[in-house]
């Protein structure tokens, strides 16, 4: 990446932000350079969404100022940053469900001829902004957007933000949803961008990136800053401490534990997406699925729950085979999945955290089919309690929390269940890192009182530190498992990507 230049594009200035009684952002400054990368880092609530909702306009600042090529800018909407040239590519991309790629991307400003839409000169352009922006085979212009992947998801965002004048594009967390295939290929379309004059702000939780890609790190704790650092002149450590105030040196913290009898049993299934899977979980271990995105990992565990149906093999619980014909049926014989997209898929984002954790056991909650409010509010409150989630009152709109209590939150509905075998779908994406220490001590709770612990993980570090073994899987079947003992990086990623002999 280019060093910073002389005069920064962007500066702002004791920026200052408050909602009903919390300070979100307290003086806060930054400058963004042409040319360099300033990656923004802090855990979930220290402010950097705030921070970037000022920039673009979406929020006005209670005080502070904003200059843009040193001139005073009043960013009213996000109207306003639009036409400067600034830019953000949301952590949740918003896409069109039944529309294609190319009009999710130009949605406002389609090409026409005459007063007709001009689909052809819609479908060349996004083929050759997507060939230009290095993402060429990894989606297709007239896909519809209700099936993409997550993956395609976070790519439309990120064609979509190049899709006008650009001086500043900020990211954030771009690769949570991104195959390290797909990570490599925004890293060398960041770096052009960086090479063109456009400064990048980069907002993730990921060291390695932050540290292989930054020129420059700003942390913010509790909605002020920290510290300001040069990427070639810190450490991960340094930044950790930075961000949450303390050291993480324990972050996989690990109980001395002992794997019991098989809980889960796959025999050889196979469904549309995956082909003759083997594997097993037994009582207190956490086995961990590795392997690229698109490796069949999330259709494996829609399987076994029953939310698609198995062509071939058995699934049996405590040796008794499962007939399961939807994951209702899972969840009665104790099996529950928590999934990657959590706000789609997971939680009730405008009913309150009482309600999200109570769902999943309002039956033994209720007499004569009335709720007992009593006892629900007292199941929240023990889970709020007993994993730590941050929040005002049990009545809190889910949709409030950050990432990482919403995860909780998640847990806590399966912890009340008291499921046998947990599978655990990305579990940490898009959490901060204290947020994912308490998320893996709960990992480690869980296994050593006995429960069985599938979990997805694409984060190699996450794998290595929370499994006991590994089984990892390509083209929708395993190739390879390893023990904790044996298992590198190295090894996990050759039975990841290397093809095996026919």
């Amino acid at each position: 990446m280019n060093q910073q230049s002389a005069a920064p594009v962007l500066i702002m200035t004791g920026v200052s932000k408050r909602f009903a009684g919390v300070q979100a952002l307290k003086e806060v400054s930054l400058s963004a350079h042409a040319g360099e990368v300033l990656a923004l880092m802090g855990e979930n609530g220290a402010g950097k969404s705030t921070l970037l909702k000022v920039m673009t306009g979406n929020y006005i600042p209670d005080a502070g100022q904003i200059m843009i090529d040193g001139a005073p800018v009043h960013l009213t909407t996000p109207g306003d940053a639009r036409r400067l040239g600034i830019r953000v590519v949301p952590q949740e991309p918003e896409i069109i469900p039944y529309v294609s790629v190319a009009e999710n991307i130009y949605a406002g400003a389609l090409p026409t001829r005459g007063r007709l839409f001009n689909r052809a000169a819609l479908r060349a352009r996004v083929a050759a902004d997507i060939e230009r922006s290095g993402f060429s085979g990894m989606i297709d212009p007239d896909q519809l957007g209700n099936t993409l992947s997550p993956a395609q998801r976070q790519i439309v965002e990120i064609l979509r933000a190049l899709s006008g004048p650009l001086r500043v594009l900020a990211f954030d967390e771009p690769t949570s949803s991104l195959s390290d295939h797909e990570a490599d290929s925004l890293f060398r379309l960041i770096a052009r961008l960086t090479d063109s004059g456009v400064a990048v702000i980069y907002v993730s939780h990921r060291m390695k990136e932050i540290l292989r890609i930054a020129t420059r790190v700003l942390v913010l704790r509790d909605g002020q800053t920290v510290g300001v650092r040069p990427a070639r002149e810190t450490s991960e450590s340094e930044l950790v401490r930075l961000m949450v105030g303390r050291d993480l040196s324990a972050l996989y913290h690990r109980s001395a534990r002992q794997p019991g009898a098989v809980v889960l049993s796959v025999d050889k299934i196979s469904s549309a997406d995956i082909h003759d899977v083997t594997f097993t979980v037994r009582s207190g271990e956490v086995v961990v699925l590795a392997g690229l995105v698109g490796a069949g990992r999330t259709e494996l565990a829609r399987a076994i729950i029953g939310d698609v149906p198995i062509t071939a093999g058995q699934i049996r619980m405590d040796g008794k085979v499962l007939h399961l014909a939807s994951p209702r049926d899972a969840v009665r014989a104790g099996l529950c999945l928590a999934p990657e997209e959590r706000k789609a898929q997971a939680l009730l984002m405008k009913r309150s955290v009482r309600d999200n954790i109570s769902l999943a056991v309002l039956q033994s909650l209720s007499r004569w089919h009335i709720i007992r409010r009593g006892a629900e509010r007292r199941l929240a409150a023990e889970s709020v309690a007993a994993l730590h989630i941050r929040t005002p009152s049990l009545e809190q709109e889910v949709a409030t929390l950050s990432g990482g209590n919403q995860q909780k939150t998640v847990l806590a509905r399966w912890l009340a269940r008291q499921s046998r075998l947990m599978i655990l779908d990305e579990p940490t994406r898009g959490v901060d890192v204290g947020a994912k220490a308490d998320i893996y001590a709960i990992i480690d709770r869980l296994a050593s009182a006995g429960a069985a612990i599938l979990v997805i993980s694409s984060e190699l570090p996450e794998v290595l530190g929370l499994a006991d073994r590994i089984v990892v899987m390509q083209h929708g079947t395993v190739s390879g498992t390893l023990d904790r003992a044996d298992a590198t990086e190295e090894k996990i990623l050759s039975l990841a990507i290397l093809e095996r002999a026919a």
